[in-house]
């Protein structure tokens, strides 16, 4: 197993490891913040820097695998899924964003798997599933640092912060809703791309 392959395999054990955090029961804050969140925060940031790295050395060092094809973009979808549902559970975030992001993913693998039996047409993605890539990790890891716990979407609305708590809540809730809106047109854009596949002709 090359280099690439073996960051991809960690990325996907640091999950597990990343879920079993709040149920430790670790006790303490630090400027606030529950050290918890912190140790899921600084897991996440790892395993995202994987993300790019397992990426860059595969093509860079001419070592891209059918066995790194198929897994990568399994590991991504398990990393940020787990995260967003640990932010539910948290009550920092609604769970209908999870909800769009999974139908997404589920959308746009339905469509690769169906233009491989076809012969393997490529639809290539768009800057929109790019766009929804950087803000989406950009919005999780700020969620994880929310100080007071608040809705990390647009909680600023309705409660009374500190500024360093509106100015992270602001941040995170327009970061996470660009990833949402990018979510929906780069999936748009797979269902354009691709609608010649369901075509019985």
């Amino acid at each position: 197993m090359n280099l690439p392959n073996k960051l991809t395999v960690i990325r996907i054990i640091l999950v597990p490891i990343m879920v079993i955090i709040p149920f430790i029961g670790i006790q303490g804050e630090i400027l606030g913040i529950p050290i918890s969140f912190l140790l899921m925060n600084l897991i996440f940031i790892v395993a995202s820097i994987t993300d790019k790295l397992d990426g860059y050395l595969a093509r860079s060092r001419n070592e891209v695998t059918n066995f790194g094809k198929f897994l990568d973009p399994i590991a991504d979808k398990i990393l940020v899924l787990s995260a967003m549902l640990i932010l539910v559970e948290a009550g920092n975030l609604p769970a209908w964003i999870p909800i769009i992001v999974l139908t997404r993913e589920f959308v746009v693998s339905a469509y690769r798997l169906i233009a491989v039996e076809q012969g393997g047409k490529v639809i290539a993605a768009s800057k929109w599933g790019k766009l929804k890539t950087v803000t989406q990790m950009t919005a999780i890891i700020l969620a994880f640092i929310n100080i007071n716990g608040t809705n990390v979407f647009f909680g600023f609305l309705n409660n009374n912060m500190q500024p360093i708590e509106l100015v992270i809540n602001v941040i995170t809730s327009f970061m996470m809703l660009i990833s949402v809106i990018a979510a929906i047109f780069s999936g748009w854009d797979y269902i354009k791309g691709g609608k010649d596949l369901l075509s019985d002709k």
